[in-house]
């Protein structure tokens, strides 16, 4: 695939750059522009990021870098079965846990919630940083949804991080998540609250709270182009049909909460799935040791 002259391969990280010195050093420039263009296009032109990961995983399936750059792309592009199987590799590789999160979502895209609360119970989860818990914790309240226990995913989301006033990175979407939830279970006047605290801590837009929140409070903004208006009122203008809510206090159930662990679940034991997820990762090892052997 075609890579643009202005890409060099020097904008990866150091670490992947690292990972990439045990290749001869023209391989390690091919596979690192390819990594670079994976990034690069990754949220705007998913399916173009997912063929440059191609490219790269042909070139050096045995970089663990290059493993988790292919399991990100076939995630945007919802190949969740091959995600799983590239994530697996890489942490096999690497031993770092800090994919488990994306893994578990992994299992909700199989629609394997119950697999996903296992993972969100497991040991593995203790060894991840904050945000890689708070993650955790956004995905385990996903599965809850997902198997429709609404207020379970509420209880799971509640936590000293929804409670603090600081902003973190992953405050606007935790805020976002659990307002949704709240909304989801009826409990309106709760979520719009929430959705004002996401608005807060989304600084750069990473979530459609604002609107979620107009939608609450009954705002419209009228078009000004669309049909005949009077003169002076072609500005548009936000109509609505509702006061906003007077803010109220965080509930104290959340504030005195330290610590809300994810409910055990019974283990899932699924042979028939766990041998489909070996099928894919064999399909996924054998589709590259065959485009290995075509060079």
């Amino acid at each position: 695939m075609p890579i643009p002259e202005d890409v060099t391969g020097d904008e990866i990280d150091k670490d992947v750059r690292q990972e990439l010195q045990s290749l001869p050093k023209t391989l390690a420039e091919d596979v690192a522009r390819n990594l670079v263009m994976v990034a690069r296009l990754l949220d705007e032109d998913p399916e173009g990021a997912y063929g440059y990961s191609r490219v790269a995983l042909r070139l050096a399936s045995r970089v663990a870098a290059v493993r988790e750059a292919a399991g990100f792309a076939a995630y945007a592009n919802q190949k969740y079965g091959e995600a799983l199987a590239e994530f697996r590799a890489a942490k096999r590789m690497t031993g770092n846990i800090d994919l488990w999160p994306v893994m578990a979502d992994c299992e909700r895209g199989l629609e394997r919630p119950e697999k996903a609360l296992d993972m969100a119970g497991a040991p593995e989860v203790h060894k991840l940083d904050k945000a890689g818990q708070v993650e955790m914790r956004l995905v385990a309240a996903g599965a809850r949804r997902d198997l429709g226990q609404l207020d379970a995913a509420i209880v799971t989301l509640q936590s000293p991080e929804l409670a603090a006033n600081a902003v973190q990175p992953w405050t606007a979407r935790l805020r976002y998540a659990y307002a949704d939830a709240l909304l989801a279970a009826g409990r309106e006047s709760e979520a719009r609250e929430w959705f004002a605290k996401a608005v807060e801590a989304d600084r750069d837009g990473s979530t459609d709270a604002s609107d979620r929140l107009a939608e609450l409070d009954g705002v419209e903004f009228v078009d000004a182009m669309a049909g005949d208006t009077d003169e002076g009122e072609n500005d548009q203008v936000p109509v609505s049909d509702t006061p906003k809510a007077d803010e109220v206090e965080v509930e104290d159930q959340v504030e005195d909460q330290d610590e809300v662990e994810v409910e055990d679940q019974d283990e899932v034991e699924d042979q028939d799935e766990d041998q489909d997820q070996d099928e894919v990762e064999d399909e996924v090892e054998d589709q590259i040791e065959g485009e290995n052997d075509k060079d």
